[in-house]
């Protein structure tokens, strides 16, 4: 019977470790490889090398780093006095304040694409030569309400945990407050600063959808003209040696946005104590900001949704939402079809994500120190990869035997558990390191075997964190376009995402009012989702930046 029971327990260890690793092997490690290995071989080497002596390429990476730049500093700038308040004034509402802060980060790319046409036309600024939602302009704005959660929940957390005594003390010995802030706050609070935007420019760097519905044709991006030459050109020899330069900077600038978030954690040391209550005046200047950068995207999306016709003739009616379910000429299923596809999808890629990286959790937590660092940078690396990079490579080694899957439907939620895994592992590693080794020492004083610790023990408690990292995964498949857009080879198996950017890209009053409806969905969709996250992570021990 101990025979047995040995046995057993080896098959799960090897189970545990066996499961993430050949997932991650299968569906990210080979394609991606299969993208350096076309990068790099016959010819392509060559083709790579000759890339920066083309006018288009330097134009595309210009803009794509510069875009980036950009966004990024505005998005800490905006963010600040938000962070600021969060972090250090205490104030009725408080946590409902950050739970919807965090909302724009998990909305669909195309959800957002819609939401500013919709404000750019809504203000009479997408009509005329100017073409202003096609601008830079329009592209800085998306992506500042993208990314101004990731400077509220990073700094602003950071920023509660600091100790205010030497700010107290400066003040003691004359500093007034700018000073205190300049000379002793900003430089143990730059970590946390540097941290934020690395991961801001990163996600800048490798916007896909934003690019794709706001720039159109005239402002590309390196993740753009990937897309355009795979799929409407079938110049995969381009599309792959753009794809290595992506690949190459995208792992270079992980590895700095690893380093800042190691340098955050140096040198706080949290402090509990009583927060001053905020100022009426700086309440409701930070709720007015957060009102124009957040809120106005989406009052106007909303109130484009219920209005039909235009001019003298518009008027309030649920139409739109009505037609959601009719099938258009353009569209090969109609878009409650494309929902429902997107939901199936999103609750099998939850399961994958649970599943591999509830798995991959236990090997980080409670395996071998080796293969615990390998298991934690290695499925940490779809977070930090391009999606399109990851549907490409798909697209490209997935096509043949003993790998034929790209016809399968269930392809598409495969790719999307690939980014779900790190949502889950975010959360489980730390509430299993968190467990107090009292409970298994004392479960194992009474009889229980290792395994039964775990599971009578840790199971219970990693179960809140499991859920809210299945939540994410969830909201994060249910909006999933850069991947995407690459895999399905069926037309009834289009995504919601991907028959909201065919709508957003078609002429005509009433597809453009679908589009609008269809967005208010997914949006309403992925918020609740978060409310969700953020409910559970008050009620349980899971705690965390984005």
């Amino acid at each position: 019977m101990g025979t047995v029971r040995e046995l057993v327990r080896a098959s799960a260890r090897v189970l545990c470790v066996a499961i993430p690793a050949g997932f991650l092997a299968i569906f990210f490690l080979y394609p991606v490889g299969s993208i350096l290995v076309r990068g790099i071989g016959v010819g392509g080497l060559e083709r790579l090398v000759g890339l920066p002596g083309r006018g288009s390429f330097r134009g595309v990476v210009w803009f794509t780093l510069w875009q980036a730049v950009v966004s990024t500093a505005l998005a800490v700038l905006v963010a600040w006095p938000g962070a600021h308040l969060l972090a250090r004034r205490r104030f009725r509402g408080r946590a409902v304040l950050r739970a919807a802060a965090t909302v724009p980060f998990v909305l669909p790319t195309v959800v957002v694409g819609g939401a500013f046409l919709a404000l750019f036309e809504r203000f009479g600024l997408s009509d005329g030569s100017l073409r202003l939602t096609r601008t830079v302009g329009a592209i800085l704005a998306a992506h500042v309400f993208f990314n101004v959660a990731i400077v509220l929940r990073t700094v602003g957390t950071f920023w509660e945990g600091l100790d205010t005594r030497p700010e107290e003390q400066a003040r003691v010995l004359g500093a007034t407050p700018w000073q205190a802030f300049r000379w002793v706050t900003l430089p143990r609070l730059w970590p946390a600063v540097a941290a934020a935007a690395s991961i801001v420019f990163l996600f800048c760097f490798t916007s896909f959808g934003v690019i794709l519905i706001l720039g159109g044709p005239t402002r590309a991006t390196l993740e753009t003209e990937i897309w355009r030459h795979a799929v409407f050109r079938g110049d995969l020899a381009s599309a792959t040696a753009l794809a290595v330069v992506q690949l190459v900077a995208v792992l270079a600038m992980v590895v700095v946005a690893n380093a800042m978030q190691r340098r955050r954690a140096v040198g706080q040391v949290p402090v509990r104590r009583v927060l001053p209550r905020a100022s009426s005046r700086l309440l409701v200047g930070n709720l007015g900001l957060m009102a124009v950068v957040l809120g106005m995207p989406i009052a106007v999306l909303v109130e484009r949704s219920l209005t039909t016709g235009r001019g003298p003739d518009a008027a309030w009616s649920v139409r739109n939402y009505a037609a959601l379910a009719d099938r258009v000429d353009l569209l090969p299923i109609s878009a409650l079809a494309a929902l429902r596809n997107s939901l199936l999808f999103a609750v099998v890629a939850a399961g994958l994500a649970v599943l591999v990286g509830g798995l991959a959790s236990l090997v980080v937590v409670h395996g071998r120190r080796t293969t615990s660092r390998l298991f934690d940078l290695g499925l940490m690396m779809p977070l930090g990869a391009s999606a399109v990079t990851v549907g490409f490579g798909m697209l490209i080694a997935l096509d043949g035997p003993p790998l034929d899957l790209r016809s399968s439907r269930w392809l598409v939620p495969v790719a999307h558990a690939l980014i779900g895994v790190p949502f889950v592992m975010r959360t489980v590693v730390p509430t299993l390191r968190s467990i107090d080794h009292r409970l298994r020492e004392a479960a194992a004083v009474l009889g229980a075997s290792p395994a039964r610790v775990r599971r009578d023990v840790d199971l219970p408690i990693a179960a809140r964190a499991l859920a809210v990292g299945g939540a994410f995964s969830f909201a994060v498949s249910l909006g999933e376009f850069g991947a995407t857009s690459f895999l399905p080879r069926h037309p009834d198996r289009l995504t919601a995402p991907l028959v909201l950017f065919r709508l957003l890209g078609s002429p005509g009053e009433a597809l453009r009012g679908q589009a609008m409806a269809l967005s208010v969905v997914l949006m309403v969709l992925t918020a609740a989702s978060v409310l969700v996250i953020e409910g559970w992570g008050r009620r349980g021990s899971v705690r965390g930046d984005l």
